[in-house]
Protein backbone atom coordinates (compact mmCIF):
# COMPACT_ATOMS: atom_id res chain seq x y z
CA UNK A 1 0.00 0.00 0.00
CA UNK A 2 2.72 2.76 1.01
CA UNK A 3 6.58 2.18 1.08
CA UNK A 4 9.75 3.65 1.62
CA UNK A 5 12.78 2.93 -0.85
CA UNK A 6 16.20 4.05 0.85
CA UNK A 7 19.45 4.35 -1.48
CA UNK A 8 22.95 5.36 -1.15
CA UNK A 9 24.93 3.85 1.52
CA UNK A 10 27.47 2.22 1.30
CA UNK A 11 31.58 2.39 2.15
CA UNK A 12 33.29 5.74 2.86
CA UNK A 13 36.58 7.19 4.33
CA UNK A 14 36.59 8.81 7.76
CA UNK A 15 36.01 12.55 6.81
CA UNK A 16 33.81 11.88 3.25
CA UNK A 17 30.54 12.37 2.69
CA UNK A 18 27.89 10.61 1.57
CA UNK A 19 23.93 11.52 0.48
CA UNK A 20 20.77 9.21 1.35
CA UNK A 21 17.59 8.97 0.24
CA UNK A 22 14.24 8.02 0.94
CA UNK A 23 11.13 8.27 -1.46
CA UNK A 24 7.90 6.97 -0.45
CA UNK A 25 4.91 5.84 -2.78
CA UNK A 26 1.70 4.50 -2.90
CA UNK A 27 -1.17 5.52 -1.95
CA UNK A 28 -0.35 8.62 0.36
CA UNK A 29 -2.30 11.16 0.67
CA UNK A 30 -0.04 13.37 2.96
CA UNK A 31 3.05 12.98 4.97
CA UNK A 32 3.92 14.33 8.33
CA UNK A 33 6.97 13.88 9.96
CA UNK A 34 9.78 12.02 7.99
CA UNK A 35 13.86 10.99 9.69
CA UNK A 36 16.56 9.15 9.48
CA UNK A 37 17.60 6.39 12.22
CA UNK A 38 20.21 4.03 12.65
CA UNK A 39 21.38 0.91 14.18
CA UNK A 40 24.74 -0.02 14.91
CA UNK A 41 25.40 -3.51 15.67
CA UNK A 42 24.71 -4.62 18.99
CA UNK A 43 23.00 -1.44 19.83
CA UNK A 44 19.17 -0.03 19.84
CA UNK A 45 17.56 2.02 16.83
CA UNK A 46 18.11 5.51 17.32
CA UNK A 47 16.89 9.06 15.49
CA UNK A 48 19.34 10.76 13.59
CA UNK A 49 16.92 13.65 12.53
CA UNK A 50 13.53 14.50 11.03
CA UNK A 51 11.91 17.07 9.49
CA UNK A 52 8.22 18.09 9.68
CA UNK A 53 6.10 19.03 6.65
CA UNK A 54 6.94 22.68 7.27
CA UNK A 55 10.50 22.25 7.15
CA UNK A 56 10.84 22.12 10.97
CA UNK A 57 13.86 19.92 11.72
CA UNK A 58 15.83 18.40 14.89
CA UNK A 59 18.91 16.24 15.20
CA UNK A 60 20.57 14.46 17.82
CA UNK A 61 23.70 16.12 19.42
CA UNK A 62 26.28 13.72 17.97
CA UNK A 63 25.66 14.47 14.12
CA UNK A 64 24.75 18.31 14.54
CA UNK A 65 26.77 20.33 12.39
CA UNK A 66 27.49 17.77 10.36
CA UNK A 67 24.09 16.56 9.10
CA UNK A 68 21.61 18.16 6.82
CA UNK A 69 18.20 16.55 6.79
CA UNK A 70 15.76 17.88 3.67
CA UNK A 71 12.92 16.91 2.21
CA UNK A 72 11.19 17.26 -1.48
CA UNK A 73 7.49 17.17 -0.69
CA UNK A 74 7.04 17.46 -4.15
CA UNK A 75 8.51 14.28 -4.70
CA UNK A 76 7.64 12.82 -1.24
CA UNK A 77 11.47 12.22 -0.81
CA UNK A 78 13.85 12.92 2.19
CA UNK A 79 16.95 13.21 2.18
CA UNK A 80 20.38 13.21 4.57
CA UNK A 81 23.62 14.72 3.58
CA UNK A 82 26.20 13.62 5.39
CA UNK A 83 29.67 15.14 5.57
CA UNK A 84 32.65 14.74 7.98
CA UNK A 85 31.45 11.23 8.24
CA UNK A 86 33.21 9.33 11.59
CA UNK A 87 33.85 5.69 11.92
CA UNK A 88 30.88 5.92 14.91
CA UNK A 89 28.76 6.83 12.21
CA UNK A 90 28.73 3.23 11.04
CA UNK A 91 25.48 1.51 11.36
CA UNK A 92 22.04 1.02 9.48
CA UNK A 93 20.47 3.61 8.65
CA UNK A 94 16.04 3.40 8.37
CA UNK A 95 14.04 6.23 6.69
CA UNK A 96 10.77 6.40 8.53
CA UNK A 97 7.52 8.48 7.91
CA UNK A 98 4.32 9.52 9.31
CA UNK A 99 1.93 8.89 6.12
CA UNK A 100 -1.78 9.45 6.16
CA UNK A 101 -3.34 7.51 2.91
CA UNK A 102 -6.15 8.04 0.04
CA UNK A 103 -8.21 6.16 2.60
CA UNK A 104 -7.14 8.46 5.38
CA UNK A 105 -5.75 5.76 7.41
CA UNK A 106 -2.55 7.07 9.80
CA UNK A 107 0.32 4.69 9.27
CA UNK A 108 3.88 4.64 10.57
CA UNK A 109 6.09 3.33 7.74
CA UNK A 110 9.89 2.29 7.95
CA UNK A 111 12.25 1.64 4.85
CA UNK A 112 14.39 -1.46 4.74
CA UNK A 113 17.34 0.24 6.06
CA UNK A 114 20.40 0.83 4.21
CA UNK A 115 23.84 0.27 5.38
CA UNK A 116 26.79 3.17 6.16
CA UNK A 117 30.46 2.08 6.64
CA UNK A 118 33.21 4.46 7.45
CA UNK A 119 36.44 2.93 7.53
CA UNK A 120 39.78 3.63 6.54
Amino acid sequence: QVQLVESGGGLVQPGGSLRLSCAASGSIFSINTMGWYRQAPGKQRDMVAAITSGGSTNYVDSVKGRFTISRDNAKNTVYLQMNSLKPEDTAVYYCNADITTTGRAQLNVWGQGTPVTVSS
